[in-house]
């Protein structure tokens, strides 16, 4: 089974990295975007299983944008990643996939 993931950031340069790195594990489909309508449009659309948040995101459209998604989605899991090698974003999605929050 494929594990959908959202990326959400504010730099157009890291989003495309951070793109690849999640597409190139068979287990994962890496969806990316910059802004916040668009990471709500694709939680209302389709199944997302994990939200990371990328740099860029201040602290105050963090909790505006939390607040939104769980409200699609209440079991929605959401971490913060600002960045670090692909074995860091492994260990932090492999350990979110595996916690309850």
């Amino acid at each position: 089974m494929q594990t959908n993931i959202l990326y959400i950031g504010r730099d157009t340069e890291i989003t495309v990295v951070m793109n690849r790195l999640l597409n190139a594990r068979p287990e994962w489909k890496g969806i990316c975007v910059c802004t916040d309508d668009e990471a709500i449009e694709i939680c209302q659309n389709q199944e997302i299983d994990l939200v990371l948040l990328g740099n860029g995101i201040d602290a105050a459209c963090e909790e505006v944008l939390r607040a939104k998604l769980t409200g699609l989605k209440p079991d929605l899991k959401i971490i913060q990643h600002y960045g670090g090698g692909s074995g860091l974003l492994y260990g932090e999605i492999m350990t979110a996939l595996s916690q309850d929050f």
